[in-house]
């Protein structure tokens, strides 16, 4: 089909010509030909050899997964929780790039991620160099940039109406919050979409679908039983202006809400 000829929107392309993959937790999970553009540069597929669970696979036999497949269902689990926050909550004004923009951060969320994961972060690179502090999210910031760079992207992300200033926006959500921004980074923020923050990387309370990801998809690969369901928390969760702030004269922000009766969920 030349959908050229068709005089179709990027968004209606994008809904034809998804790809879907066959995921061993989520199922069947389709991905934005954006998304997949990405998921074929060297920079992502990288993300094959770098080990999940690092060296519990050493005591786990079944710990052998890779952030390859960790990433993708966290941009299907973003996507989806963005999604069912437009259906339930069509006043906030959630459009088809915001959805893109938080599908993106949660495939590219863990590309600066070294050998061993977190042991690589958490160890190795300490004992490199003392002096400065490091996590892998202001890694996965400039892989991301170079990964734009290097396989000319970026025309592609205008084809979808995403600019240089939704890359941005994408890099800031992939660090979660301004306090976790590597040093020269400039932080814009988007005031009036702040709770697309809490998805991917939620620095105000850890609920994200980061986590709703590796709980599943670790648990299902170690043999552990789990009681926690990702799908009903975010079918029930709605954004809320809230005031954290002792100063009353402050306006609330948007955040992401999830009711008392599911809080239980990820502690159980």
């Amino acid at each position: 089909i030349d959908f050229k000829i068709l005089n179709l929107t990027p968004q209606l392309i994008s809904i034809m010509k998804a790809t879907t993959f066959n995921d061993p937790i989520h199922g069947h999970i389709d991905l934005s030909p954006l998304c997949v553009k990405i998921i074929d540069t060297a920079q992502f597929q990288r993300l094959r050899d770098i080990s999940q669970l690092a060296s519990t696979y050493y005591v786990f036999p079944g710990g052998s997964g890779n952030r390859f497949e960790h990433s993708l269902g966290v941009a299907y689990l973003a996507k989806r929780f963005v999604k069912r926050i437009r259906k339930s909550q069509p006043d906030l004004g959630i459009t088809n790039e915001d959805i893109l923009c938080v599908e993106i951060a949660g495939l590219c969320h863990d590309l600066g991620h070294g050998p061993f994961s977190h042991l690589f972060d958490g160890r190795v690179l300490p004992m490199i160099n003392k002096s400065r502090h490091f996590e892998h999210e202001h890694a996965s910031v400039g892989i991301l940039q170079l990964l734009i760079e290097e396989n000319n992207l970026m025309p592609i992300f205008k084809e979808f109406n995403l600019s240089e200033a939704d890359v941005h926006f994408i890099q800031e959500l992939i660090l979660g919050d301004k306090c976790e921004a590597p040093p020269g980074f400039e932080w814009i923020g988007r005031k009036e979409k702040s709770f697309l923050y809490d998805i991917v990387a939620n620095k105000r309370n850890g609920i994200d679908v980061d986590k709703f990801d590796y709980f599943a998809r670790d648990c299902h690969a170690l043999g552990l039983t789990k009681s926690f369901d990702a799908k009903r928390l975010m079918k029930f969760a709605r954004v809320f202006p809230i005031n954290r702030s002792l100063d009353d004269e402050k306006p609330p922000v948007l955040e992401i809400c999830y009711h008392i009766k599911e809080a239980w969920i990820g502690i159980d």
